[in-house]
C-alpha cells in the first residue's frame, strides 16, 4: 500500500524552552518537511495553553510558505466558531494568492481551548451547531463569489478576488462533521489523536453521502495520529511514556504541564487511570520502525485512506526531527515532489 504522509504541527513548547523557540522550531521543521517529500504541512489552532505556541496559524501558515518550496500548507484547523467567516475567507484568499494551489483551509468546529476563552474570542459565539453549518455555507460561498442571502446577494465580497481558492477540509473527531462534510462537498479528515474510536464508520458515512462541490468532485480523505519513531527502542519506550502521562494530565485539565520521562516514568497509575492510559494508546503509534510501520499501514487500510498526518512529540528538537526522517524513509516518501 502507497501512503502518504503529512506533518500536524501543533508548535509544541518543551519544558525550559519558550514559545518563540518552538515557532522557530517550525520554520526548520517545514524546511525539512519540504525536502523529505511530505505532502502537507498543517498548524492547529490553540488558546489559553503555555504548553502550545500557536494561536493563529493563519499568520504562521504565510511564514512557513515563505521558507518552502512545493509542500502545502494549510490549518489542521481553523476553529470556525472563534472567528468571522468573512474575515476567514480573506485572509485564506490571501494566503492562495501569494501561494497558489498550495494552501489549505481546514475547518473544526470545537474551540481549541476553554470556553470562556471561546466566548472571549467571538462574543457573537452561541455555541449552536446551526451556526457553524451556516459558516460553512457562508464561507464556501465567500470563498467561490457565490452570491448568498447572508453576504446581501453578492454585494459584500472577500478580497482579493483570485481564480484559485484553497482546498477546504473539515476536520472531526466524533463523526458528526462527517455528514457536513459530505453535503457540502469537502475533504475529510478524521483526528484519531482526539478521538481512536468511530474513525471508520464516519470515514463511511462519509463516503456513502459525498455531493460533489465546485471544488471537490470525488470524496478524499485522511487520518491523524500522534506518533513517534525510533530505532532506539528504549528512547521509543520513554516516549511512549510522557505520551501516556501527557494525554491522561489533559484528560484532567492540567493543560499547562510539560511533563518529562523523569516525571512520567516515576508515575504510580491507579488501575483506573491504567485503563485510560491503554484507551489513550490507539490515539498514539509509537515504536520502532518495523512496529510503527505495521500500525500505520493498518490503521490507513482500515480507515481506508490514502494518507496519514502525524503529530509528533518528543522531549528534543533532535529526536523529532529524527522521527520525520524515519517516516520519511520507512515509506519511501520521494523528496523534493
Amino acid at each position: 500500500m502507497s501512503l502518504q504522509l503529512s506533518i500536524l504541527d501543533q508548535t509544541p513548547i518543551r519544558r525550559g524552552s519558550n514559545a518563540a523557540e518552538a515557532l522557530q522550531e517550525s520554520v526548520e521543521l517545514v524546511r525539512l518537511a519540504d525536502e523529505l517529500g511530505f505532502a502537507r504541512y498543517w498548524l492547529s489552532e490553540h488558546h489559553n495553553t503555555t504548553t502550545l505556541a500557536m494561536a493563529a496559524p493563519e499568520i504562521m501558515i504565510a511564514r512557513l510558505a515563505a521558507e518552502s518550496k512545493r509542500i502545502r500548507l494549510g490549518s489542521g484547523g481553523i476553529m470556525l466558531p472563534n472567528h468571522s467567516t468573512l474575515k476567514v475567507a480573506e485572509n485564506f484568499k490571501m494566503l492562495e494568492a501569494l501561494y497558489p494551489q498550495r494552501i489549505d483551509l481546514g475547518v473544526g468546529r470545537a474551540p481549541g481551548g476553554d470556553r470562556i476563552t471561546a466566548q472571549l474570542l467571538n462574543p457573537s459565539n452561541t455555541f449552536d451547531p446551526q451556526e457553524y453549518i451556516q459558516q460553512i455555507s457562508d464561507l464556501q460561498d465567500f470563498l467561490t463569489d457565490n452570491p448568498n442571502y447572508n453576504n446581501i446577494h453578492g454585494k459584500v465580497r472577500a478580497i482579493p478576488q483570485i481564480d484559485t481558492v484553497p482546498a477546504l477540509w473539515m476536520l472531526t473527531s466524533s463523526g458528526e462533521s462527517a455528514y457536513l462534510a459530505a453535503h457540502s462537498g469537502m475533504a475529510l479528515s478524521f483526528a484519531q489523536f482526539i478521538n481512536p474510536i468511530g474513525g471508520k464508520e464516519a470515514l463511511a458515512v462519509y463516503r456513502q453521502r459525498f455531493k460533489p462541490s465546485a471544488q471537490l468532485k470525488t470524496p478524499t480523505a485522511s487520518v491523524g495520529v500522534f506518533a513517534f519513531v525510533s530505532e532506539d527502542g528504549q528512547k521509543a519506550e520513554q516516549v511512549q511514556a510522557v505520551m501516556d502521562y501527557r494525554l491522561l494530565s489533559f484528560e484532567k485539565g492540567r493543560y499547562d504541564e510539560i511533563p518529562t520521562f523523569e516525571v512520567a516514568g516515576k508515575y504510580n497509575y491507579t488501575p483506573a487511570e491504567w485503563q485510560r492510559v491503554l484507551f489513550n494508546r490507539q490515539r498514539t503509534i509509537v515504536g520502532t520502525p518495523d512496529v510503527v510501520k505495521e500500525k500505520m499501514l493498518a490503521l490507513a487500510a482500515e480507515l481506508d485512506v490514502p494518507e496519514v498526518i502525524i503529530a509528533t512529540f518528543a522531549e528534543t528538537k533532535e529526536d523529532r526531527f529524527d522521527s520525520y526522517r524515519l517516516m520519511a524513509k520507512m515509506f519511501a516518501i520521494t523528496p523534493g515532489k
